[in-house]
């Protein structure tokens, strides 16, 4: 008993009595950064890499308390180069956490919005069009452009500039149409392009129900902060993606809402406050 006080005695005079505030710091910040890095690869496939790279940690550890040569070394030549091993399989963590990081530092605006009237017809026209298919469970894909720029999408579709209304929007998504199977990109007031391609979302936890259009829809909002409306062509249900998460089951006044948080984030409160119904339909990163 009194060796394992000494040994007690002994670390807690070498390390807990030398800790400065920097030392503190230093540690907090590492543990934030573990923890991102956690929320990031949660339910996706790096998350089993990390266990895996978890599990080589501990088997390097153990042959080398038992003396295990061959194994020690074999590990341990795997964690050497495992900078390298890491950067290619987190790429695609890595580019959408540098996106993040990217978002959270850039100060320009949404696109120039015209009047107040002008918004509210705009938003009007959006919910009429998107009921209106709904009801005839016709597929709908809207992508909300906010301050990350979607060029890059834009440019796999065909442009068009136009002003929005339902009329509009039911007739691109009309099926047999040329450019029903893509996603319409709209930028301030006006639809800039239709027939977009999207990234599929990585996400492992969604349901079996949902189909591209839904995992699309996802996709595009885990890499910028833009926000996804979307109508399902089996059961014609409205659903909205935003941040890599998706609520369904909208009627016309909640997507109104959205759609007002969109454009008057000062003015209208989130969709989840005003209807805490939607939670249970929030399917989580």
């Amino acid at each position: 008993m009194s060796r394992y006080l000494s040994e007690l005695s002994v670390f807690w005079s070498n390390v807990v009595e030398r800790i400065t505030l920097f030392d503190i710091i230093d540690i907090l910040i590492v543990a934030f950064l573990v923890y991102q890095l956690l929320v990031l690869t949660r339910q996706t496939r790096a998350n089993q890499v990390l266990k895996g790279i978890g599990i080589v940690f501990v088997a390097y550890w153990v042959s080398d308390q038992l003396g295990f040569t061959v194994l020690k070394w074999i590990l341990a030549y795997v964690m050497e180069s495992g900078a390298v091993v890491l950067v290619i399989l987190f790429q695609p963590e890595l580019r959408r956490a540098l996106e993040q990081i990217g978002r959270r530092t850039k100060i320009e605006r949404m696109p120039d919005l015209k009047t107040q009237p002008e918004i509210d017809r705009m938003i009007e026209e959006i919910v009429r069009g998107m009921v209106n298919l709904s009801r005839r469970k016709v597929g709908v894909l809207i992508v909300v452009e906010h301050k990350t720029g979607l060029a890059d999408i834009i440019e796999t579709g065909t442009l068009l500039d136009s002003m929005i209304s339902a009329a509009l929007i039911e007739n691109i998504f009309e099926p047999n149409t040329p450019l029903h199977d893509g996603a319409v990109v709209v930028r301030g007031t006006r639809i800039v392009a239709a027939g977009c391609f999207l990234p599929l979302t990585e996400e492992n936890s969604i349901s079996k129900q949902l189909g591209t259009r839904h995992r699309a829809a996802l996709g595009v909002t885990e890499n910028a902060d833009c926000v996804s409306l979307i109508v399902s062509e089996e059961t014609g249900t409205i659903s909205v993606a935003k941040g890599g998460r998706l609520t369904r089951h909208l009627d016309a006044e909640a997507l109104a809402t959205v759609l007002h948080s969109i454009y008057e984030p000062d003015k209208e409160p989130s969709l989840l406050t005003q209807f805490p119904i939607l939670k249970k339909w929030r399917m989580k990163k």
